[in-house]
């Protein structure tokens, strides 16, 4: 029998208590007011409290309440700091920790799909789980052949329980839309219901890691474990220890923040070039920071002395992926040039050709210009340094219900090809921020993303349609 709550009736009320909770507490302010407390501590009493319920909620349920959480997590940088505070160490918990499964209830999930002599695969198996996510929990092991692993084991009845809470938070999504201004809740909900099956099948969760690990194998920046083993509810791979990417946000000094961050966005635009799949699940608790000399590193012992004081990105869980078998699209490539050099007729006709503006709306491409200009000023020059600060600007511009950028942004379409591309780029851009990274961004697109630079996109269909409206402009 599972030990995830299942029930629907028990779920759903779990669930329920969430925006009941916000409005219970809200009561119990002003209760807390009129006895005499200040309305500044009330309030951080109130934010504790609803960052604590939080927590609880979507930590104990596991599923697509603690998937949910974790998606979230990454855009507290675009929070009012005064907001974002109760909340950040809430969330943050949700990227690295749950309240695991009981011992018997792994051990059967492991006599199940490995045998009954299960432990003979094992030198060592620690009982206790090293982390836990949303559908599984990992545990630090010995394989048979000495290498030092990590077993990922599915919590029984996740499927279900996945489905069943995505379901009723899509239900309650508009409650949950101030945590993070500008952005639609209820799209991202459906996105992650609708890639459920994938991150179940552990089959095509190791296909991907082992295409990432044989490409990425003597990589000199990115680390990523092979597989080992896998059957139904269970994967085991290669052990990796390193800084988690929350504890670097927390505590890192500046050289890893920075080192974090431009390993972070290279891994973002180089796998899809080079495995022809996109990471899709792109939140703190998949990473690490490894040093140079860690086991399994590219390069001779010489090569590792001379780079002392350097960093590797480890990056863990193929469970979500985006299959992309040219690479990211050229589209992107060259709307994000053409933007960067003012040419709004051209941005604005192909943004028209890939459905991003409809038929049926007519928009000024200058003004749409000038909506993704702040947008894309991480790309503009040599460096840039990701701040809350920034994200935070940003979101309050698009969240302003008075602003051009607002109405603006309520016009656009994204064609649902590009939907986990945005969602991908968006948590990178969170996770940026979280980390106060000074990143050289723009060397990253000219080295990965097709069609940034000029002379890759002559020829494309993306480079004909800038031509032709050029032409049209010139004969005007």
């Amino acid at each position: 029998m599972s030990d995830l709550p299942r029930k629907a009736v028990t779920r759903t009320a779990k669930l329920a208590a969430l925006p009941l909770g916000f409005a219970g507490r809200a009561t119990w302010g002003l209760g807390k007011r009129i006895g005499g407390k200040s309305a500044e501590i009330v309030g951080r009493e109130l934010q504790q409290r609803t960052a604590d319920q939080l927590f609880k909620v979507l930590g104990e349920l596991k599923g697509g309440a603690m998937k949910l959480g974790q998606a979230l997590s990454v855009f507290e940088s675009a929070l009012p700091e005064e907001v974002a505070g109760p909340y950040r160490a809430a969330l943050t918990k949700l990227q690295e920790a749950a309240p695991p499964m009981p011992t018997r209830t792994v051990h059967a999930v492991l006599e199940e799909r490995l045998g009954a002599q299960w432990r003979d695969l094992f030198l060592e198996f620690e009982d206790k789980p090293s982390a836990a996510a949303s559908i599984g929990q990992v545990h630090r092991a010995v394989w048979h052949d000495g290498r030092e692993v990590a077993v990922k084991v599915q919590y029984p009845g996740a499927g279900d329980a996945l489905l069943s809470d995505l379901n009723q938070l899509s239900r309650f999504a508009r409650l949950l839309g101030p945590l993070v201004p500008g952005m639609d809740i209820k799209p991202l909900i459906s996105e992650l219901r609708d890639r459920v099956s994938e991150e179940l099948d552990y089959e095509l969760e190791a296909e991907a890691q082992r295409q990432h690990a044989e490409q990425f194998a003597d990589d000199p920046d990115v680390v990523v474990p092979d597989v080992v083993h896998q059957s139904d509810q269970v994967l085991v791979t290669e052990w990796i220890d390193g800084i988690p990417m929350a504890d670097v946000i927390a505590d890192g000094t500046t050289e890893q923040r920075d080192r974090a961050g431009q390993l972070l966005a290279r891994f973002l635009f180089s796998g899809p070039a080079r495995t022809g799949l996109l990471h899709a699940d792109p939140h703190p608790g998949n990473f690490r920071l490894l040093p140079v000399g860690h086991a399994g590193a590219g390069g001779d012992e010489e090569d590792q002395e001379d780079a002392v004081g350097q960093w590797r990105l480890g990056v863990l869980d193929f469970g979500t992926v985006d299959r992309l078998s040219g690479g990211l699209p050229a589209t992107i490539g060259t709307s994000l040039r053409l933007t960067l050099d003012g040419e709004a007729d051209a941005v604005y006709e192909l943004l028209r050709e890939e459905g991003f503006v409809k038929d049926s709306i007519d928009l000024d491409p200058d003004e749409v210009l000038d909506y993704l200009l702040p947008i894309i000023e991480p790309a503009q020059a040599d460096e840039f340094t990701f701040t809350r600060g920034w994200l935070r600007q940003q979101a309050a511009r698009i969240a302003d219900v008075r602003s051009p950028a607002h109405r603006l942004g309520k016009q656009l379409n994204l064609p649902p090809a590009y939907l986990l591309i945005h969602r991908v780029t968006l948590s990178t851009i969170g996770v940026l921020c979280q980390l106060g990274a000074t990143v050289r961004l723009r060397h990253e697109l000219e080295e990965w993303l097709p069609g940034f630079l000029a002379e890759e996109a002559e020829g494309t269909p993306e480079a004909e349609v800038a031509e032709d409206v050029d032409g049209a402009a010139a004969g005007a």
